[in-house]
């Protein structure tokens, strides 16, 4: 009885089939110890020793789209690990597709740890949104141009192409409702969507879109052709060349604007080319600390930092509460010079000047701090009575 217990008590690590791998790779470094101190070493060693251990599987080894080695980046809500090259395209594809975290640059929670694990790696993430790769499609390389990237890792995770068609779907584009349980974590108004644009289509052209084994075959170049028609202007955000990241930390708001009757309930957009961020909304406060960090990739022609703050509102639309912009080139031409110098001292860098030209209410000193590039910003927040940000700013070159 105690031995089925402590067996038990194991598979409740893991959370799931999927997750397995991960515990007993764990038990494979510990054969000596019994299934109960086990358990507590487990749960006690932190999660980033975890996070190391599901980065030693050897499906998450490589990029889980193009193959690279070591991939440095998770995507936290579909479960796998890509490279840098690939976590551009998917922060273009937007949070409610595919959350990129660093794996080293970002604090780990148990939670999410957790959460990775039950999704179960590169490998069963990829039999899922792989299941059905058409012979004409092929899938990225190291080497591969973003255009490539951008490409497939929206057809896999945003229009979900190459999944089984065989029994979750009714045509080869859009999952059933009688998918498996690991497609319900599938966004589900993701999935309303599509279904919506494909009974539109069933309903123009009914014999085509119906018989779905007489174009399987030839799906791929019909699919080519209507994903770059139909979706050119939004590929463009995937197709952009990256050349490094601003990891933004939204420090506070000060003196905010009223949008309720004393008070708002302030978040914050951030954005730079086609990507966009937001922090968690912090109710009735005009002087909200959010410390909360964003990452975003820098493009190859970098567009100023865009900042908008709103106030929510849980039945009608939400309310502006001002707007700002940051000239991030500064910022980046430091990071890059700093590669080609051995200085490892604090030290200051360059200085932006608080001036009628730009949003600065005091002047953003650019430094050199424990071998990384920041930069400390007070911006007046612009068409609004009144308002004032705090930001910290930290460029990680696309080399580290």
């Amino acid at each position: 009885m105690s031995v089925q217990r402590e067996h038990h008590s194991t598979n409740d690590i893991s959370g799931s089939g999927s997750g397995s791998c991960l515990y007993d790779l764990f038990c494979s470094e510990t054969p000596n110890i019994n299934a109960h101190n086990l358990r507590e070493r487990w749960m006690s060693s932190g999660p980033q020793k975890r996070l190391d251990n599901l980065m030693r599987q050897a499906g998450n080894r490589y990029c889980a789209d193009c193959g690279s080695l070591e991939p440095k980046w998770v995507s936290t809500s579909l479960g796998v690990f890509i490279c840098i090259k690939c976590s551009g395209v998917h922060r273009s594809l937007g949070v409610h597709i595919s959350k990129v975290l660093s794996l080293k640059l970002d604090e780990w929670t148990d939670e999410q740890v957790d959460e990775l694990v039950k999704l179960g790696g590169n490998t069963v993430v990829n039999k899922k949104y792989e299941a059905y790769l058409p012979s004409n499609i092929r899938k990225p390389k190291p080497n591969s141009s973003i255009e490539e990237r951008s490409d497939f890792i929206r057809r896999k995770y945003e229009f979900l192409q190459f999944l089984d068609s065989e029994e979750n779907m009714s045509c080869p584009f859009i999952p059933s409702n009688s998918g498996s349980s690991s497609d319900s974590q599938i966004g589900s108004s993701r999935l309303q969507s599509i279904r919506e644009k494909k009974q539109y289509s069933d309903n123009k052209q009914p014999t085509k879109h119906r018989i779905c084994r007489t174009f399987r075959n030839s799906r791929g170049r019909k699919e080519t052709h209507d994903f770059r028609t139909s979706k050119n202007s939004t590929s463009l955000a995937g197709m952009t060349e990256f050349v490094g990241l601003i990891k933004v930390n939204v420090v506070k708001g000060i003196n905010l604007a009223v949008r309720d009757v004393m008070s708002s309930d302030p978040y914050v957009i951030i954005s730079l080319g086609h990507q966009s961020v937001k922090t968690r909304v912090i109710k009735n406060n005009l002087n909200p600390i959010w410390n909360e960090s964003l990452m975003l990739s820098i493009p190859d022609n970098i567009p100023p930092l865009k900042i908008i703050v709103y106030d929510k509102d849980t039945f009608s639309t939400d309310d502006f509460m001002g707007e700002a912009e940051i000239d991030i080139q500064p910022l980046v031409s430091a990071a890059t010079e700093y590669e080609k110098c051995s200085v490892d001292n604090m030290v200051q860098i360059e200085k932006m000047v608080a001036s009628g030209d730009n949003t600065l209410i005091k002047d953003g000193i650019i430094s050199l701090e424990d071998g990384k590039i920041k930069q400390e910003v007070s911006v007046r927040l612009q068409h609004v009575e009144r308002g004032v940000l705090e930001i910290e700013l930290e460029c990680v070159p696309l080399t580290q």
